[in-house]
């Protein structure tokens, strides 16, 4: 799951949305363009004529497999490959495509192709292509409690990658994309947001997250100060959580498009 990825029930209701959108359309060939383990769960839950998934990290890959095993078929297919490469799919065309937060996981394989991404998925949909994406949080200033207190985490986070030689994931806003998707020859179908609540499971995975990558830092002293901090950040994040019956703050978003 990528980092920020963890929240109350969402993934369940975006994919009933999807599922809504498509009523009775065949799902045909289908590909995961980002998968992970909850999207591939998905995928295997309905009728698809085949499926491609494709990941950027063999670690990545092999969570996916173990997923999807009990009920993959001969015809599916598990790939680790780089969107920037020409080459990745080349030639194939898929009746549903799939983007689960691709957008803001290229950022940690491909920096700077996430404009490309709408070019590149153009080429291989035959049919339609269902985007699904967060509403950045770690910028702005929220004028909730909650809302200072997710991009503070978010924050915390990006700075525990990057001073760990990682690059953190980087979510783009629902109108950004749609603008993009709109100027790559897309028409766009429907949009809708799913506002987010997040909770104990989302605060403890993104600050222990942080301090398995403390671990490995070779500047001890630094190490241990930003381990103090995200420790602060934790109690207070909890504290408020349990007081506010949840963290109640940004949206993720789906996009159904059909090519021009």
């Amino acid at each position: 799951m990528k980092p920020g990825a963890v929240r109350t029930r969402q993934p369940s209701a975006l994919f009933r949305h999807i599922e809504a959108l498509q009523g009775e359309r065949p799902w045909g060939a289908l590909l995961d363009a980002g998968t992970g383990t909850n999207s591939i769960r998905w995928v295997t839950s309905i009728e698809t004529g085949r499926w491609v998934a494709v990941s950027g990290a063999v670690g990545h890959a092999a969570q996916v497999r173990d997923a999807a095993e009990p009920v993959r078929r001969p015809q599916d297919r598990i790939i680790v490959g780089n969107w920037a490469d020409p080459n990745l799919l080349a030639g194939e065309r898929f009746d549903t495509v799939l983007a689960d937060y691709l957008i803001g996981a290229v950022e940690g394989f491909a920096p700077y192709f996430q404009e490309r991404m709408f070019a590149r998925l153009h080429g291989l949909t035959a049919g339609r292509v269902y985007l699904v994406g967060l509403e950045p949080y770690v910028s702005g200033d929220p004028e909730t409690e909650a809302g200072r207190i997710i991009r503070e985490i978010g924050r915390y986070r990006d700075a525990c990658l990057l001073l760990s030689g990682e690059r953190p994931y980087r979510e783009f806003p629902l109108e950004w994309v749609v603008e993009r998707l709109e100027t790559n020859g897309w028409r766009v179908i429907d949009v809708a947001r799913f506002p987010i609540r997040y909770g104990e499971r989302f605060v403890n995975s993104q600050i222990d997250m942080c301090l398995r990558r403390l671990e490995a830092m070779p500047d001890r002293v630094l190490a241990m100060a930003l381990r103090d901090r995200g420790e602060a950040i934790r109690a207070r994040a909890l504290t408020a959580d349990s007081r506010l019956d949840g963290l109640r703050h940004g949206f993720d978003y789906t996009i159904a498009a059909e090519p021009v």
